[in-house]
């Protein structure tokens, strides 16, 4: 219970359905070197008034709240690997990262000590029990019916023992259809006032410039260039550039406004090029999961999304263990390593891995 209007809608709905309701509330690590006055910026799931909304509700509800201090074990599996990735010239996504491994590994170790059955999040996508090509059946991860609030994306590390144990009330639901809830139940959130905790948690900016900047210290300045090598400016550093960006570069004048392309580690240049010229029709994937079993060595027709609400676009994908190939059937820009390559059958999520 984060305190937002999605995870409280939640828990009004399994208590007015009848569900004895157990809520939890995990303390996370966050930015100790943040400006005091970003920290007061009323835009983070762990700030104070959250942390009152999520209490009131369980005083509300009359259901026990825990409250578990898990600051070193977030720092450690989430905060850590973002900063190496950053390190490494990658652009990672550590909401995907923190579902599978962090959140939702908590939650289910919790749920099982205090003998609950099911756990409930607030997230927007829905689960299904379907049956494969050979019968057998299987739990499914489907698309939210609301499009633009949809996170299938994020959960598409989860296996079946997660989904298997997963309850997500609010997928079948627009987000107007959530806060009319909100109101029924009156939820103590003014639509006006609240801001949805959709930017990263553990700093309190709304991009990571700033805290990349306060942690990676030994980044070298170099040469920004076309893709003929031609010098048109200087980069503070590659961990501090993401692939696609067009802001912030410095090297105005240009005929063309230009965007980054490549992160060249070897040489620590920072490729830049117009649109157009990022365009890439294959791609390879790497740490791949599924949601349910897919036949290794086959070319799959399947769609697949490179950023979280992105457009799907359709091509074939090939694999072996947890290194893949997907070749588009029309060129896409804007492939980042470090993020996540989302596969998809319909509005079924089947896994997906890490660009390479």
């Amino acid at each position: 219970m984060s305190g937002g209007v999605d995870s409280s809608v939640v828990a009004h709905l399994l208590k007015e359905q009848g569900h004895e309701v157990i809520g939890v509330r995990f303390r996370l690590w966050q930015d100790p070197r943040a400006p005091a006055t970003a920290k007061i910026l009323p835009t983070k799931c762990c700030e104070t008034q959250t942390v009152m909304r999520a209490r009131a509700v369980a005083k509300k509800l009359m259901i026990p709240l825990h409250e578990v201090a898990l600051e070193k074990d977030f720092k450690r599996a989430v905060v850590d690997p973002f900063l190496a990735a950053y390190r490494k010239g990658l652009t990672p996504n550590p909401c995907v990262l923190c579902n599978r491994v962090f959140k939702f590994a908590h939650l289910l170790k919790l749920a099982k000590k205090l003998k609950c059955d099911k756990m409930a999040t607030g997230h927007y996508a829905r689960i299904m029990k379907k049956k494969d090509v050979f019968g057998k059946p299987y739990i499914a991860l489907l698309e939210a019916v609301d499009a633009r609030k949809d996170q299938s994306y994020y959960l598409h590390r989860l296996t079946q023992k997660e989904l298997a144990s997963t309850l997500l009330p609010l997928g079948s639901m627009t987000k107007q259809e959530v806060y009319a809830l909100a109101e029924k139940f009156g939820v103590p959130l003014e639509r006006v006032s609240y801001r949805e905790s959709q930017d990263l948690c553990f700093f309190p900016e709304k991009s990571p410039d700033a805290f990349l900047r306060r942690y990676i210290r030994n980044a070298k300045k170099g040469p920004i260039t076309l893709s003929d090598g031609t010098i048109v400016g200087t980069h503070e550093g590659l961990p501090f550039y993401t692939i696609g960006q067009r802001r912030g570069l410095n090297v105005g004048g240009r005929p063309v406004p230009v965007r980054v392309i490549r992160k060249n580690r070897r040489t620590n240049t920072l490729v830049v090029a117009p649109r157009g010229e990022d365009l890439e029709s294959k791609t390879t994937v790497t740490s791949l999961t599924f949601t349910a079993p897919l036949p290794q060595g086959k070319k799959l027709r399947l769609t697949a999304r490179i950023r979280a609400l992105g457009e799907k676009r359709s091509g074939t994908f090939t694999f072996r263990g947890k290194r893949g190939i997907f070749l588009f059937d029309k060129p896409v820009h804007g492939i980042t390593p470090g993020q996540s390559l989302v596969l998809y059958r319909k509005n079924e999520v089947l896994g997906g891995g890490i660009l390479a």
